[in-house]
């Protein structure tokens, strides 16, 4: 059974159709990225999936269960995280502060330390950071926050919006080394990424978009051999 399925799904802002009548699913364990251009209707299927904009059409299911109703934080609830586009950390608040309200609804204080242990392996560098200010971090540093804090609510499914945007090539090497690594942790990931080479290298399967429809889907190793993928999206 898929553990997110989107069917017939359509988003307007007022007169504007964002998204026309998309579907796709994403089974358990698996990587799948959308991937298109900028104003390709990607940011609105994930903010509709997250429960932060309503659907004009269609539906989305998540362990079997209609969701497209349902309020965003029932839905963090049932194991569904998003890290958005543009970082968003809690300027303000420490690395650590911030990480613990990634757990905010779970208590049980000896699971949450062991979490946060191993948001710090995998982030050395936030846990040599963790008193400072997350304003202050680098943007590859706000992003990995940003991802530990989404892994600090324990997700079953992972939500990514462009989370290579505007970093350096090493830190970029390094964000997609830890969806990789959270992979195979067990965890499942829909990813949207306009760095179509590397969403693809990593992905089990991919959806191409443009203005709001899916225009090509296959596996990831598919996508990246197609000519269209190529020429649109790979610099030919």
């Amino acid at each position: 059974m898929a553990m997110l399925k989107v069917e017939n799904l359509s988003i307007k802002y007022g007169s504007i159709e964002a998204v026309k009548n998309v579907s796709f699913e994403v089974n358990e364990g698996e990587v799948v990225t959308l991937i298109g251009a900028n104003g390709a209707g990607k940011t609105s299927i994930l903010r509709t999936i997250s429960g932060l904009v309503r659907p004009t059409e269609g539906t989305i299911s998540y362990l079997g269960n209609d969701i497209h109703k349902t309020p965003a934080r029932k839905i963090v609830a049932e194991g569904l995280a998003q890290v958005p586009e543009g970082r968003h950390v809690f300027a303000g608040l420490t690395v650590m502060e911030n990480l613990e309200m990634g757990a905010f609804l779970h208590t049980n204080k000896e699971e949450n330390a062991a979490l946060l242990k191993k948001v710090f392996q995998r982030f050395p560098r936030l846990e040599e950071r963790k008193n400072q200010d997350a304003a202050t971090l680098s943007g590859g540093e706000q992003q990995m926050l940003a991802m530990g804090r989404a892994l600090m609510s324990r997700p079953k499914l992972l939500l990514l919006d462009e989370p290579s945007m505007g970093l350096a090539p090493i830190f970029i090497q390094e964000i997609f080394d830890v969806i990789e690594d959270i992979k195979a942790q067990g965890t499942t990931v829909l990813l949207i990424e306009q760095n179509a080479n590397k969403a693809l290298s990593i992905a089990d399967r991919g959806y191409v978009l443009e203005t709001g429809k899916v225009v090509l889907s296959g596996t990831g190793e598919e996508l990246l051999a197609s000519d269209e993928v190529r020429k649109a999206y790979l610099g030919g």
